[in-house]
This record gives structure tokens, C-alpha cells and sequence, in this order.
């Protein structure tokens, strides 16, 4: 089974008030970037990948894959205007013959292997698998014009969603040629899947598995190396 993992990366990190794109941004010495790069190296379920970065700053992402000797990365594309957009970009430099596409954020530097793994096996049994993990507070839905609560959600059934997400490829296509048709304006890539009607599967992830967004995160990643 062939398959590809586009890597997002074309984001500039906003809320991490940062000079340089969030994928670029150091932590312990190394590109954000670096970190779900190497882990995907060194997974024997991986075949390559393709980095989508911020077209501003490819041979930065050229550099950075070089001097650490990743082969298996196929390709360094530029991004688009939003996530979705980005992920297209990748989706057109998938090879013919590639089966699966797995989506990931460089921005969770905590991938690992059994993840990757356990999201693949998931996929070949319901063509469409994300990570994610239970929420852990309580969750009130509100009125965003008055900010008064209308509902507390049911804790059980709420997921807070990760990535590694895995696809069929024929079906990420699918939903990335109709994204138009589909949703407005989709925060992830299963969002549109879902909007099929294709039923995806939720497979345990890992509370560490933290998406780098502020400053804040930056100090919890780099405690969690140094453990």
C-alpha cells in the first residue's frame, strides 16, 4: 500500500507573534517542522511525504530538509490562502499510484509511529480516520451575539481532534474537487468528508499530541523534550 503524508506548514502562525512562519520557528534548536518530518522518516508505513510551506520561504523548508537528510520527503510545494487551499496544493503533487493520503500539521510536533499506524489500520477497514482524543471540561454552547449560554454539550460524546487524519485517496480528492459545493469554510480535511456523507472513524490519539498555537505551548513542548 503506497502512502503519501502531506505535511502542512504554510501557516504563519499568527498567535505565536513570530517573524517567520509557525513551521519554521525553533524549538530546542530545530524547526517545528523538523519534528513530525523525522518521525515520518523513520516510519516503515510512510513511503514519502510532501511539505506544503509558505511559498515566501521554500528554500528555507529545502535547507532544513536536506541538512537533516530526509529522503523520503518527494516534494516541498507552496501553500494556498487558507488551510484548505494548502492542502490541495499537496493533494496535486500526490503520485498516480498513491492509495492513501494522510494529512498532518507540522504544528504537532508529537506525532509518533503508533498513531500513524493505528490511523492506517482504521482507514483500510472505513476509508476515512482522524486522531483525536476525549474532552476533558465541560463544553457550553453559546449565543455568540450576547454570549449567553444555550446548551451545555454532553461531555461523552465530544472529541477534541488531532491530526495525523487518513483518507482513501480517491475520496480526499472527491472532497477537495467539490469543497465549493460542500462546506464554507472547513477547519479540517474529515469536515469535508463528512459533508459527503462518509462515516470516519475516530481512533485514540494522545493528550500530548498538542497542536503549537501560542507562546505557552512553545514552553510545554519544550518541557515535554527535555522529560
Amino acid at each position: 500500500m503506497k502512502v503519501q503524508v502531506i505535511v502542512v506548514a504554510a501557516g504563519v502562525g499568527t498567535r505565536l507573534k513570530a517573524s517567520k512562519p509557525k513551521a519554521l520557528v525553533l524549538l530546542n534548536g530545530k524547526p517545528l517542522v523538523w519534528y513530525s518530518l523525522s518521525v515520518f522518516e523513520r516510519c516503515k508505513d510512510i513511503t514519502s511525504v510532501i511539505v506544503v510551506g509558505h511559498r515566501d520561504y521554500l528554500k528555507d523548508f529545502q535547507k532544513i530538509i536536506q541538512k537533516a537528510g530526509f529522503k523520503k520527503v518527494h516534494a516541498v510545494t507552496p501553500g494556498g490562502e487558507t488551510r484548505a487551499d494548502s492542502v490541495a496544493c499537496g493533494l496535486r503533487c500526490v503520485e498516480k499510484d498513491t492509495q492513501v493520503v494522510m494529512v498532518h500539521d507540522a504544528a504537532r510536533p508529537f506525532v509518533s509511529s503508533p498513531m500513524i499506524s493505528d490511523s492506517l489500520k482504521a482507514m483500510q477497514r472505513h476509508e476515512a480516520a482522524i486522531i483525536a482524543v476525549p474532552v476533558k471540561a465541560t463544553i457550553k454552547k453559546a449565543d455568540p451575539k450576547n454570549l449567553f449560554v444555550t446548551e451545555t454539550l454532553m461531555r461523552d460524546t465530544l472529541w477534541e481532534v488531532q491530526t495525523p487524519q487518513t483518507f482513501r485517496r480517491n475520496l480526499l480528492d472527491r472532497a477537495h474537487k467539490d469543497k465549493d459545493k460542500l462546506c464554507c469554510a472547513p477547519t479540517d480535511d474529515a469536515m469535508l468528508v463528512e459533508k459527503m456523507g462518509v462515516k470516519v472513524k475516530i481512533v485514540m490519539g494522545d493528550y500530548k499530541n498538542i497542536k503549537i498555537t501560542t507562546a505557552e505551548d512553545i514552553a510545554l513542548a519544550k518541557l515535554w523534550l527535555t522529560k
